[in-house]
């Protein structure tokens, strides 16, 4: 059988606790004993193993990363993110992914209870203060993405305020028919973007028709492309009584929209003016206007906050809130509007 760290404490005449001191490099073991333990190391040509160094320093490296599904492009580029920066650090990814938004509790118990994860980010999901206070109570490091509690460290878009920027566009160039299309309202990110349209239609003194609105029923939370194209048949079957332009809440279901509408024989901006929200890839090859949120850089800073918390560099409560950009593109008309 190979040495052990435990063989090689002996010979150095140290603890495990120092051997793994000396192998990670931690400042706090003087140069005289790393010096006898990587002589002991040497002579005994011991190869620590990853998890071995992992578990003599209680760490697992290791990072559980719960979100609601892996298809939507948001988590593809949030994630994207997140797995270069984790790189960084040598650390892995366990990625639970909950079909069902009521099974999000069993997952932070997971991470809680069975120590096979050093951090947990919890992605476009709720947590309630039962658990928040769990995390809490704890130290075990939690960082929500998307997502927000009083008490734990988050980092999310200002979903109002670009759902608001991007009615208002839509306002400024003569709009007063304006509808939205939504994912459902127990993903926070809908119910903030609706509360976003909502106050601007009433800032400019324009009623808001519940005719207008379409929460999607198709998917598991509504953001993908058949929930747009749904969504657009049912606005377009309104006839005359249609908006002519629309607020629609993700990229992904824009695309979907605009396929409806070009089977209705109808033009983008002519007939129907759309903005979207997101500015995934697709967005720039389709034309479409949105609100530009940064995806990747919101994956990136949620590793480097909870890296933080991990090694006890910093245990400040953290909030970010990144603010949306309006990406004025063909479909929503505004060449049109400008002066010549």
């Amino acid at each position: 059988m190979s040495d052990t760290i435990y063989d090689v404490a002996k010979k150095a005449g140290v603890g495990i606790g120092t051997v793994s001191r000396a192998i990670n490099n931690n400042p706090k073991i003087s140069p005289q004993t790393k010096i006898k333990v990587l002589k002991a190391i040497n002579e005994l040509k011991y190869q620590p193993h990853a998890l071995a160094q992992g578990l003599a320093r209680k760490k697992t490296s290791m990072v559980a990363t719960i979100v609601p599904f892996f298809t939507g492009y948001f988590f593809v580029e949030l994630l994207r993110g997140i797995q270069q920066e984790i790189s960084k650090y040598r650390y892995n990814l366990i990625l639970y992914s909950v079909d069902q938004t009521n099974k999000t509790e069993t997952f932070l118990e997971k991470t809680l209870r069975e120590n096979r994860v050093d951090g947990t980010l919890l992605i476009s999901l709720r947590i309630n203060d039962k658990y928040a206070k769990k995390f809490s109570d704890s130290n075990f490091p939690i960082v929500l993405v998307d997502s927000y509690h009083p008490d734990l460290d988050s980092i999310t878009v200002e979903n109002k305020q670009g759902a608001y920027v991007a009615t208002q566009h839509l306002i400024q160039l003569g709009h007063t028919k304006i509808g939205m299309i939504n994912g459902q309202l127990k993903s926070s990110p809908a119910q903030l973007r609706l509360e976003g349209y909502k106050k601007a239609l009433r800032d400019n003194n324009i009623l808001f028709k519940e005719k207008y609105l379409i929460i999607s029923d198709s998917g598991q939370d509504g953001f993908n492309r058949e929930a747009g194209y749904q969504g657009m048949k049912r606005l377009l079957e309104l006839g005359d009584n249609k908006p002519t332009a629309v607020f629609i809440s993700s990229d992904i279901q824009a695309a979907g929209a605009i396929r409806a509408i070009q089977e209705y024989g109808l033009k983008i901006p002519e007939d129907i003016a759309i903005v979207g929200f997101d500015d995934i890839e697709m967005a720039e090859y389709l034309g479409l206007t949105t609100m530009h949120q940064p995806m990747f850089e919101m994956g990136k800073l949620a590793v480097q906050r909870l890296m933080a918390k991990i090694s006890g560099e910093d245990s400040r409560k953290f909030k970010k809130s990144f603010l949306t950009n309006l990406v004025i593109r063909e479909s929503c008309g505004f060449s049109r509007k400008m002066p010549t």
